[in-house]
Order: C-alpha cells, then structure tokens, then sequence
C-alpha cells in the first residue's frame, strides 16, 4: 500500500500520497439509522438496507464519473457478494462491479481503506465504500455432525491459539487496565446522554429505512446509578454488564471516496495484529504507528470515533494511548447507537464527516476499530 511521505514533527500531517498520486477524498457520506436485532428492521435484509444508502451517497456526491466498484463490508449475511446484490438492488447498472470484505467489525473501515488505495494507485476515480450488517436476517447455520451442531460464530483464531468471546476478552482486558465498573458506567451514560442530545445533528445523515427515521436504541435519562444495578453478562464477579456494552443491530453505512475534491480527505491508515486473548486493545498500534508516521500526538486529535463494543475496552485504549475521553464519540458511540457489525466501521466514517464536514468541526479526526481475533484498524482523515 502506498503510503504518504510522513510529517514533520509537530505540524499538520501530510496531505497526499506519493508524488503524483491522485488524492482520495471522502465527498458524501450517509447511513441508515441503527435499529435494534429483531425490532424496526427484523424484515430487511442486507440489500433491502444497503442499496438505499448507495443511491443517496451517489446522489449527494452529485459525480459526474461512473462509479468503478462498490466495496462492502458484511459478516453475517447470506454471502453471495452482498456489494454486487445491493448495488443492482440500487439500480447502479449491470456494469458496475461489487466486492465484499470481511475484517469482522472492522469490515466497513476496512472497505472505505480499500477504495482509497485504489484511488491513490490510480485504479479508479469513484468508489462507493462501507458496510452493511442485519442481524435479524442474518442465516441460521450449522456445522456438518450426527447430529447437527448449531454454528454461532466463526473462529477467531485456530486451535492452540485463545478464542474468548468478547464480552469475556473485554472483562478481561477492562481487569488487567484497572478500568473499573464505575468507570465503565458512567461512560455508558456519557454515550447514551450525547446521542440524545445531538440527535439533531445525527438526523442529518440518516438516510431512512423501513419505515425508521431515527436510531432505535439511544436512551434518555439513562444514569450511571441504573446502569449500577445490572448484573455482570459475562464472567462471574466481572464488571462488563448489557448496559455498558454495545447491542446487536441492523444498519448500513456508505461513502463516497472519489478523486480530490472537497469533503474528508484520507491521509493514511494502518492495519494492526495483536494478543487474540485482548482483541479489544489491538487498536492501539495501529493507532500509534499513525501517529508516529505523521509527527502527531495523541493531543493533536481533536475529533476521534471507536467503535464503542465494550465501555472497558474502549477506556483502556484511550488510558494506553492518551486520548481525552472529551473528544471521542461526540453524538454517542456504539453503546448507545448499537453494533451492527459489518457495517459499524464506515459508521464511525460517516460521524466523522458529520462532526468535521457538515458541522464545519476540527480538521483532523481518527477511526479506528478494535477486532475479534486481536486486530485493529485504524484510518486518518483531514478536511478540506
């Protein structure tokens, strides 16, 4: 992957790739709401959600290029490239291509990653890019035995590597860091109490769905002292409950990364590998190495979106890493938007482009997105 010349120290990140290389540049960026597995959107299923928020995003970017490819992430639906079924269903034309991604719940990060190398390589010049998850319609699936066995998920890592669950690596991870439980709730109340209050600006780039004009699971008045009285969901004696997690749900998100032009242009990223027993902290290098290759510090970041999986594992990256909390998450995170899975990377994109672009916010932001099986994955962006 190209990568572009670092910064000097203390100053701005560079702004290109390469000499010569055509700069890509996020230029629309929409989703659906978030809805709650089995409630609003329990019908729809992965195309029925997508293919609307390509048709908006195209029309938002109002290109005058044909769009080269369409570039979804998906971990749970049907197979059978997800991006070609939604970008037919979304009457792109037979002539343009689809790929789907699997990076887990880094997935919709990871394809917006992709199509701007391939704009910085010069492939192309206009790429729809996201991700798209329903749990709802998500198939049922089982391994091959006498008999059957009901499949849950897929392995993480092989055997004779660890395996946990999340909810286990994130109790885990939020022990070893000293996050404690009140810290995880309060910061639960932060996500909800932000959602709720901006949910005017989060309108703005919703594109609705189903009869859903508006995130189903933000909720108004939830406090830490409630969120005291739920029980650990996952180990004994531990201190990640439902309340300081994030749920399952159903959503799309789409942007468009097109050549130059006005909107989020992206600098950089950086795929990291970790402890699969912590998966919730393989964010953390990547991050680093991006900060290092551009002469930044953790201070110099005024606009930052985690995916919020775990409240623990989120704050045990920001204490590891420096980030001020103030600045992550600015209209709620995953906890109190919900995770739907293959898609909840571009989410954290689409945020961005609200909070810098649309708000005419900071000029520079992070996303990153810690995964099963210890990855991160982190991206850079600049407004232009």
């Amino acid at each position: 992957m190209s990568r572009p010349d670092p910064a000097t120290p203390g100053r701005q990140p560079a702004s290109t790739g390469p000499a010569g290389a055509p700069t890509p540049v996020i230029v629309a960026a929409r989703r659906t709401p978030i809805g709650t597995a089995g409630r609003a959107l329990r019908d729809l299923t992965v195309a029925d959600l997508a293919a609307p928020v390509l048709r908006a995003v195209l029309d938002d970017a109002g290109a005058a290029s044909p769009v080269d490819d369409v570039i979804l992430g998906n971990c749970m639906g049907p197979g059978g490239n997800v991006a070609r079924v939604a970008a037919l269903a979304a009457g792109l034309g037979t002539d343009v291509p689809g790929l789907t991604v699997d990076r887990q719940c880094g997935s919709g990060l990871e394809a917006i990653n992709l199509a701007a190398g391939l704009v910085r390589a010069g492939v192309g010049g206009l790429y729809l890019a996201g991700g798209v998850e329903s749990a709802s319609t998500a198939p049922v699936r089982h391994w091959p035995g006498d008999p059957p066995v009901r499949y849950s998920r897929a392995p993480f890592a092989p055997p004779g590597f660890p395996d946990p669950g999340m909810g286990e690596a994130a109790d885990l991870v939020a022990a070893e860091h000293g996050v404690s439980r009140e810290r995880q709730d309060a910061y639960a109340e932060r996500s909800h109490a932000h959602a709720v209050t901006r949910s005017r600006e989060l309108r703005t780039e919703l594109v609705p769905v189903g009869g859903l004009q508006h995130d189903e699971r933000p909720r108004a008045g939830l406090t830490a002292a409630r969120l005291k009285r739920l029980r650990p969901a996952f180990v004994a004696g531990g201190t990640v409950t439902a309340g300081n997690s994030c749920g399952v749900s159903d959503g799309a998100a789409v942007v468009a990364v097109q050549a130059g032009g006005h909107g989020l242009r992206i600098l950089d990223w950086q795929v990291s590998g970790g402890d699969p027993a912590r998966p919730g902290i393989a964010l953390v290098p990547a991050v680093r190495t991006l900060l290092d290759r551009h002469g930044l510090k953790p201070g110099d970041l005024p606009a930052v979106e985690i995916t919020e999986a775990f409240a623990g594992q989120v704050l045990a990256c920001l204490d590891l890493l420096g980030i001020d909390e103030s600045v992550v998450c600015a209209g709620g995170g995953a906890i109190a938007l919900g995770h739907p899975w293959g898609a909840s990377g571009a989410v954290l994109m689409v945020r961005l482009f609200t909070r810098m672009v649309r708000m005419n916010g900071p000029d520079l932001g992070l996303a990153a997105c810690a995964i099963g099986g210890g990855l991160g994955v982190a991206t850079l962006v600049a407004r232009v």
